[in-house]
């Protein structure tokens, strides 16, 4: 069962906090680390896509590899994705010193792969890491797709090889990428993408989910997580029903992580809504969504 993974539950794809100037903001990251260590989730994402990793330069990944690891005590995965292995190699061995428990990589971005180049990559990244390590699938960016036989032949033959996170809007891709798993190792976790796959995530036997609802509404999959382990029905049908709803977030605006961040911001006050995208700014209407969304008004 891959509920035996070290790294199954609620994840949470941490933003990146701003100040006005698109500086990183230090202070306000520890201080959204802290609520969420608080809210009870399992595990902690750095630099996701809501983290803006794309928009980093490599010295401000670095320093924020090594500025978060004190900042919570809870699980902690980095995400090392680049266009240029040796950045990927440096920042995953800067997150291994750092003590953080596993990294996270996306296959090559810009350039369509085949099947056997995905194998061939992931291969040579697998023989060089030296910690453990997730696959992220992002077929929407990458325009490639980590199927789920390139997952299982990989997870068979690297122990580290912890999981993936499949971001894909179809519940049967993550499915099948369970089932062709849970065929060769029981401590493979499965995580879904997208946040309203939580629950069909763990029907389907799957690890969990890494959702971006968790910056503002994290004790909700909490809620959930607890629920499921207790086998309450009532209480996972309400909370799929919460989560549908708040999904609506992601029609807010131009750009999801600044909605998000927004979110952040209105709800919890301890950073600003700024992100490095353009013209992500919400209007006041758009700010009146939210607010009344998450009832914060």
């Amino acid at each position: 069962m891959t509920s035996h993974s070290q790294f199954a539950g609620v994840w949470c794809p941490s933003i990146t906090p701003m100040d006005a100037q698109g500086q990183l903001d230090l202070q306000g990251l520890a201080k959204h680390l802290e609520r969420l260590t608080a809210a009870r989730i399992d595990v902690l994402l750095l630099m996701g896509s809501i983290g803006e990793f794309a928009s980093l330069t490599l010295e401000e990944r670095l320093t924020l590899i090594r500025e978060a690891r004190a900042m919570s005590p809870l699980k902690m995965v980095a995400n090392v994705s680049s266009t240029c292995v040796s950045d990927i190699l440096r920042m995953a061995q800067e997150a291994w010193q750092c003590d953080y428990d596993a990294v996270m990589v996306l296959p090559p971005y810009y350039y369509g792969q085949t099947p056997r180049q995905l194998l061939s990559y992931f291969r040579e990244l697998g023989s060089q890491f030296s910690g453990k390590w997730f696959a992220y699938n992002f077929p929407a960016r990458t325009g490639c797709d980590i199927t789920p036989e390139i997952t299982a032949t990989l997870a068979k033959e690297f122990a580290n090889f912890a999981g993936i996170k499949d971001t894909v809007d179809c519940q049967s891709h993550t499915r099948n990428t369970i089932l062709a798993t849970e065929s060769v190792r029981h401590d493979f976790a499965v995580l879904s993408g997208y946040d309203e796959y939580y629950i069909p995530n763990l029907l389907a036997g799957g690890a969990g989910i890494i959702s971006g609802l968790n910056n503002i509404v994290p004790e909700l999959f909490v809620q959930a997580r607890d629920a499921w382990e207790e086998r309450d029905l009532q209480t996972l049908y309400n909370v799929q029903r919460e989560i549908s709803r708040f999904m609506s977030i992601y029609t807010i605006g131009d750009d999801f992580v600044t909605t998000i961040k927004t979110a952040v911001s209105h709800k919890n006050g301890y950073c600003q809504p700024h992100s490095r995208n353009f013209a992500g700014e919400l209007s006041v209407a758009q700010c009146q969504q939210i607010d009344h969304l998450f009832a914060l008004n």
